[in-house]
């Protein structure tokens, strides 16, 4: 069975030019092309309208980004006009390259491609009829541990005679450092381009550092110098233009393939070089073995359910957040946030992102991504303090929001949930406590329980007592309270339990506003919220959003009515974050349905707005593409993947799966609606185009909530408590690593009769199978009927085999 469908879904100025020659018969037999060995390979081919938009292609070390059409244009903000083109962290290679060919005095510049075809780890475009009888395929990969990548052109001569053309390969040097490069030194110089005869390619050094890059095709040779570039592109920086030149000769109805190495290095020209030789001479085994390592991505945690394009999605979210991994052996290898323009770390993005990463068994990249954090936060604050950003040099541009400190207590317990490694815990609880221990000594001035600062929030003067704060803050004093148990700190761990209890108390009291059916945006003074209100009553007045202007002049009269220092919650924003109560499911239950319904208010047909005065008359019914209509980047008017699965964790949490999965449908008609393959940052095409806290986005919601997957791996106990959609009548989630166990669980649901098999690789571990007190009467059990055991809340069945069959019938 090939573990990848053959599915092809259609979504809705410079110094130096150089040339050679060579004829490139020899080696440019179909059998050698790498696209043709990827034929069984699931693939997703893009919408022309969003051919001039980014497409990723990258490894763990380097990675390309450029335009689907074939385009290399100025993109990004984080360093203007520089995200895009090669990439090999901490420093940039190339912003890119173009291809011309030349027939009879004819030239044309492969500039637009007509078709743009996605793979999970490599890609492909198509250049229909640039010639006459002649067509281009141009297929690119990055291999896993190498600073290099592979660029092959296939030509298809559709004549019945034979032809003989030109074919250019201009190459646009870039070498400069990464954001914030130059708080480490990096300062960037220009580059000088060199012809190496032995390896016959263009090498090009930035004139102050050892930065190198060369890239180049077999048999290369040296022929006259021409000043004129063949295509009209000119990148900014400092970079120059080097070009290959080949003489392409293809008998009739037949197909010649050209490859293109491009290799690079931020240490020296050897290791380059020694780089470049062995990607050219291993090209399809290194495909072959990237091929392979992500069959075994899609085997784990494998989901097949009725609604085939979720599925999809979920398959492609595991491939996408592997394009995220970043290694810079200086420094260390983590989950990166998003490309083009956050390819470097941030903490509150891991510590969601690396629960969807558990949860799909890629636990040591997990491992790997939490110990660069903990290391750079240690270098940089030594009081426990989680930090938020830092770039790839090892500069940290923000040490940290208050969010990020309990946020990786929480995250630390759930890895230890899926691995049950006391090492693991270990190693990090002494700072899991220093940092508590920060929060609360540092942070709450008035010693309410409630830190203050800033949360994920990033609105100027939102940083009082947020509720994203407050909420994480009490879920870290609960895992903090299990883990010290573990640690022996029985003492600790009542002290962390009763802090936690009477911060969940305190939440459910000071923070929900009864008369906005919500908690509230944060507590503050009156004199903050009429300062907030202000600035929200302008920021929806620009928006044109008249209704939230009327709400918050209403809601500013309330406030004006305060007495001075009144201090209290607050619904201004209507921000994502109000959800957190339910998504940690601390929220008492009729609070929580009531904020649940209110929160459905403020979506569009792609998911949750972060900031819900943002939201203007069409919610609801307004799928329109964004950022085709926008010229300056901008969150403003933002809706989100993050906010749209944390309402669908919380939706599952009060036991509503059908709205659950509703969140879930709603994000996943971003899937592939720009790049196909990938669901943006912000929905259904702007901001980023891979973002890492998907995977939380879907990965919760679907192993741990509806497969009901909820590990103690250090006990060697599983509970599965299934809380399937309704339309879910038959689901399977296969290969879900457990510690050293691995379960799969086949759900089917006929009637009122449902049966859950469950196999495990491991006999002995104990699988708990828990369903609702009551719903069911008859439990079969691998054939006999059985009493399921009495718990508070649920009916449950025990099992120790390695494969357990058991029939419910209500």
């Amino acid at each position: 069975m090939k573990l990848f469908k053959n599915t092809v879904l259609v979504p809705a100025g410079f110094a130096l030019l150089s040339i050679f020659l060579t004829d490139c018969t020899q080696k440019t037999s179909s059998n050698l092309s790498l696209s043709n060995s990827l034929a069984g390979v699931e693939s997703i081919k893009g919408r022309k309208e969003y051919l001039n938009s980014p497409y990723v292609t990258a490894g763990d070390r380097l990675y390309v980004i450029g335009h689907q059409n074939g385009q290399f244009p100025d993109l990004g903000w984080h360093v203007t006009g520089e995200m895009g083109g090669i990439w090999n962290h901490p420093i940039k290679l190339m912003d890119g390259f173009t291809g011309t060919i030349s027939e009879n005095g004819n030239t044309v510049c492969l500039s637009q491609a007509d078709e743009f075809v996605n793979f999970p780890f490599a890609n492909k475009l198509t250049y229909q009829s640039p010639l006459k009888g002649l067509s281009v395929e141009r297929f690119q990969f990055v291999p896993d541990g190498q600073e290099a990548a592979i660029v092959e052109y296939t030509f298809h001569n559709t004549e019945a005679i034979s032809k003989t053309f030109t074919f250019t390969f201009e190459g646009y040097t870039d070498l400069r450092p990464t954001w914030l490069g130059e708080r480490t030194n990096m300062i960037d110089g220009k580059d000088e381009a060199t012809w190496d005869e032995t390896t016959k390619t263009w090498v090009a050094k930035d004139a102050l550092n050892d930065w190198f890059v060369m890239f180049g095709g077999a048999n290369a040779e040296k022929v006259n110098l021409s000043e004129k570039a063949l295509c009209d592109y000119t990148p900014q920086g400092k970079g120059c233009r080097s070009a290959l030149k080949f003489i392409v000769k293809i008998p009739a109805n037949s197909t010649k393939t050209l490859p293109i190495t491009i290799a690079g290095s931020y240490q020296s020209s050897q290791k380059m070089k020694d780089t470049y030789r062995f990607v050219q001479a291993n090209a399809n085994k290194l495909l072959a073995e990237k091929q392979a390592r992500y069959e075994s991505i899609e085997q784990k945690t494998r989901l097949t359910i009725p609604d085939k394009k979720l599925e999809q999605a979920f398959r492609w979210v595991k491939y996408d957040t592997d394009w995220l991994i970043r290694d810079v052996p200086e420094i260390g290898r983590g989950l990166s946030a998003g490309l083009p323009d956050y390819p470097w770390w941030f903490g509150v993005d891991g510590e969601y992102a690396l629960q969807g990463l558990i949860a799909t068994g890629r636990k040591s990249e997990v491992y790997s991504a939490i110990d660069l954090i903990h290391k750079l936060s240690a270098k940089a604050s030594d009081n426990g303090k989680i930090l938020h950003e830092v770039s790839t040099n090892g500069a940290v541009f923000n040490d940290g929001n208050v969010n990020e400190t309990p946020q990786f207590a929480s995250l630390i317990y759930k890895v230890y949930q899926w691995t049950g490694e006391k090492e693991f815990l270990a190693k990090y609880f002494p700072t899991i406590k220093k940092g508590l221990n920060w929060l609360m000594t540092k942070n709450d001035a008035n010693g309410n329980l409630f830190p203050d600062g800033f949360g994920m929030m990033e609105i100027h003067g939102m940083n009082s007592e947020m509720i994203d704060v407050a909420v994480y803050t009490q879920k870290a004093f609960a895992d903090a309270a299990e883990m010290a148990k573990v640690m022996g700190e029985n003492i600790l761990a009542k002290e962390y339990a009763e802090k936690a209890m009477l911060i969940r108390q305190k939440i459910n009291k000071d923070f929900w506003v009864a008369d906005a059916n919500s908690f509230a945006d944060f507590i503050g003074t009156r004199e903050q919220a009429l300062h907030l209100v202000d600035d929200a009553i302008i920021r929806a007045d620009t928006l044109k959003k008249p209704w939230a202007v009327e709400e918050l002049k209403a809601s500013k009269n309330k406030i004006s009515a305060l007495p001075a220092g009144t201090s209290q919650g607050f619904v201004l924003h209507h921000n994502w974050v109000v959800n957190t109560p339910m998504e940690m499911g601390i929220a008492d239950s009729d609070k929580a349905i009531t904020a649940l319904n209110t929160a459905s208010k403020f979506v569009s047909p792609f998911g949750v707005f972060v900031t819900g005065i943002d939201r203007d008359e069409t919610a609801g019914k307004d799928e329109m593409p964004t950022s085709l209509n926008r010229k300056i980047f901008t969150y403003t008017g933002a809706v989100m993947t993050l906010p749209t699965g944390v309402l669908a964790i919380s939706e599952n949490n009060y036991g509503r799966p059908d709205a659950a999965l509703g969140y879930l449908n709603r994000m996943t008609k971003s899937f592939s609606f720009a790049l196909p393959g990938s669901i943006y940052e912000v929905s259904p095409d702007y901001g980023m185009v891979a973002q890492a806290w998907n995977l939380y986005s879907y990965g919760v919601p679907i192993v741990q909530q509806f497969f009901g997957i909820q590990p103690n791996a250090a006990e060697r106990t599983i509970i599965i408590q299934p809380q399937m959609p309704s339309t879910w009548d038959k689901a399977s989630l296969e290969n879900v690593s457990v510690g050293d166990n691995e379960i799969s669980i086949y759900y089917q649901k006929i009637g009122k009769s449902l049966t859950l098999t469950v196999e495990q690789s491991k006999a002995g571990w104990k699988l708990i199978l828990a369903f609702p007190k009551g719903k069911y009467q008859q439990f079969i059990l691998n054939g006999n009927e059985v009493k399921p055991l009495p718990m508070k809340q649920f009916d449950s069945i025990e099992s120790v085999k390695e494969k357990t069959i058991l029939t419910l019938n209500e």
